[in-house]
Formats: structure tokens, sequence, C-alpha cells
């Protein structure tokens, strides 16, 4: 795992279907990553032509955990894979979050599968809460069902979260019930119309926002230029000079 430019090969551990078409990979062994980090995966020869950028869900001493979601032919084609089939990774890749820059009381906001990387960011930064004053909460919204919030309880103090569609209380868009004014720093992952709400939202209420882009990648190494994001700096590679942007730095 030294050089994260080179492929390695993988065995399938688990590849559970958790809700729809929501799907949890987990690969044992000793992996590296930053909350907010991705891999690049890929489980075919030829087609598609690029492998699949997944950040990382959770990572321990004994594996490494992706969430991911079926949204077209490579996804897909990892959804099928069952134990013992092999999937080639590369990485970890990117800039993830600062942790060492991260205090006080904060708040995770995520959209759909955005909440993937939220629960190793989660995990690390209640180890340091441990140690510092910080209180973490998280904020999740969801089209029709919820998915992996048991998994925050060990790591955060409260969990809020919105349906779009259905029948529940908590009915609307999660950025209809998060008030940026009660937090000290924001940290988003979601949707692109999601995620500038936020920044906008904490701009008006001068409130530090880091959002982790979901932008498509096709290398994930920089090479490309397919991942360019607009920044106050020029344009911007998402897979090495993100995928964690300070929201003032966007050009929304």
């Amino acid at each position: 795992m030294e050089n994260k430019l080179d492929y390695i090969t993988c065995k399938v551990a688990k590849n559970e279907n958790i809700n729809d078409n929501i799907y949890k990979f987990e690969f044992n062994g000793n992996f590296k990553g930053k909350p907010g980090q991705f891999y690049m995966l890929r489980a075919w020869d030829k087609e598609p032509l690029l492998s699949r950028p997944i950040s990382i869900n959770y990572l321990d001493d004994e594996k490494i955990v992706f969430l991911y979601q079926v949204v077209g032919t490579g996804t897909k084609k990892l959804s099928l894979l069952k134990e013992d089939d092999e999937v080639k990774l590369m990485g970890p890749l990117g800039n993830g979050f600062d942790i060492d820059n991260i205090d006080g009381k904060v708040a995770m906001i995520s959209g759909g599968i955005g909440i993937a990387p939220m629960l190793y960011l989660a995990k690390i930064l209640s180890e340091k809460s441990s140690k510092k004053d910080m209180q973490l909460d998280l904020y999740a919204g969801f089209k029709k069902e919820t998915y992996i919030l048991d998994r925050f309880d060990d790591f955060v103090d409260n969990i809020y979260y919105s349906l779009e569609t259905g029948k529940s209380e908590n009915k609307g868009f999660i950025t209809d019930i998060f008030h940026p004014q009660l937090y000290d720093m924001v940290l988003c992952c979601g949707p692109g119309p999601m995620m500038m709400r936020v920044v906008t939202m904490c701009r008006e209420k001068n409130i530090p926002v880091y959002v982790s882009m979901e932008n498509h990648m096709a290398c994930g190494v920089g090479a490309c230029l397919v991942c360019t994001c607009k920044t106050k700096h020029g344009n911007k590679r998402t897979c090495v000079d993100g995928p964690v942007f300070l929201g003032e730095d966007l050009v929304l």
C-alpha cells in the first residue's frame, strides 16, 4: 500500500445491499486513508473504460469499507460481485478533511450517498473530541429511507435527518432544519445544489464550511482534468487539490 498510484488486487469480503440501490463494500486488510480521501475501484478489464472513485466510508486496522450507489454501468457491475471476487483498488487519493483544524461545535451535513465519507470522519473526530472540547452533530438528508444512521451513535452527540418523500414528521430538505449560526464550523458532502445551499447559508452567517466535492473523475491522479472545479484561486482538480475545499474559495 506504500505506492498509492499502483492498483492492488483484493478479494471481496462483503458486498451487501443495504437500501434500494445502496451497497456496502468491505475488504479485509491493513489499508490507509484519511477522512475525505477516496479509492479508485475497478472489477473489469476494458468496459467500462474508467474506474470508479469511491470515498472511504470506514477504516480500521482490519478492514476498509466503501458505501456506494448504483448509478451506471460500473457501479452496477460492482453491485453484482460476490464474496471472494477480485477488485482492483488504487488509493488513498486526494486531500481529505483537515482534522487538526476542526474544533468547537461542529455540524456534519450530508445528502443521500454523501453520508458515505461522514462515518469515518465522525470516528476520527470523536477520537479527537475525547481530548478536546468538541460537540459533533450530524444532519443527514435522504430521499425515502434512512440508512447507516445507527453507525453514528458512538461517534456524534446528536443526529438529525430529513426525508424528501414519504410519510414522515421529518419530511423536507435537510437544509430546512439546519441553522449554521449554531455552529463554529460546518463539514458537508452531498448533491451539488444541496452543498451550494449550505455554502451560501454559512457565508451569510460568516461560518467556515468545508465541502467534499463529488465531481465526475476519470483518472483520480490529476492527469485528465475531467474533474476541474472553479475556485477564487483558479481552476482546481477535484481529485488531487480536493475533494475537500473551503466553501469560501468555491465559485458558485
